[in-house]
């Protein structure tokens, strides 16, 4: 079976919760338990994704929402978004914050700004990112969250390093923080080829 068929877009998070998580990914592989919370992973279009609580936007300085995702999120969530942002003016980088989701299924944005390519202390500034996305969806009271290749793709983080960092760093806060009230956090892949670095990591942890 290929990359392509293990990992299949469901309409919602709920929709796969209601069937066997198998019928949709390999346990070993697509999803862990830590301390009696899930990391999951997924394949389906993060600002679409119906079932959590909020999601991650890797964000510009600014926090201007521009193009690709961010234009997505505006078009679909409504101006409501930016007009929060703009309220909040500029962050520096590895530092969140937390928005209204306007229309989108989700409640929240937690808009995240992470290095980017060739930056210097590239994976410690990425850590230190994920970190705080985690702590701020601590503080928000979230129990579902769901988060792209933080800093994949247009920003040039290697997705190896992604990979790692990612799946390590939630295990970590996981483990570390047993009163977090998040109960699943959900690594959601746009693309097939996110796919194979993410599940070697996941299926990786002891």
């Amino acid at each position: 079976m290929t990359a392509s068929h293990l990992v299949t877009l469901v309409p919602s998070l709920n929709d796969a919760r209601q069937h066997s998580w198998g019928a949709f990914m390999c346990a070993e592989n697509r999803e862990k338990k830590v301390n009696g919370r899930t990391i999951r992973l997924l394949q389906h279009d993060i600002t679409l994704l119906e079932g959590v609580d909020a999601f991650v936007f890797y964000a510009q300085h600014d926090l201007r929402l521009g193009s690709g995702w961010g234009n997505a999120i505006m078009s679909r969530g409504g101006p409501s978004i930016q007009k929060e942002l703009d309220a909040l003016g500029r962050i520096e980088t590895c530092q969140v914050v937390v928005t209204g989701a306007g229309e989108l299924k989700a409640k929240h944005i937690l808009h995240a700004v992470g290095p980017r390519f060739q930056e210097a202390n590239l994976e410690a500034k990425l850590k230190k990112t994920v970190s705080e996305v985690l702590a701020q969806a601590d503080k928000a009271g979230l129990e579902s969250l769901a988060i792209p290749p933080m800093g994949y793709g247009f920003y040039g983080v290697p997705l190896p390093m992604t990979a790692k960092v990612m799946v390590d760093t939630i295990k970590e806060h996981l483990e570390s923080h047993k009163d977090s009230k998040l109960k699943d956090v959900v690594i959601c892949l746009n693309d097939k080829r996110e796919i194979a670095p993410f599940e070697s990591r996941l299926s990786a942890l002891n």
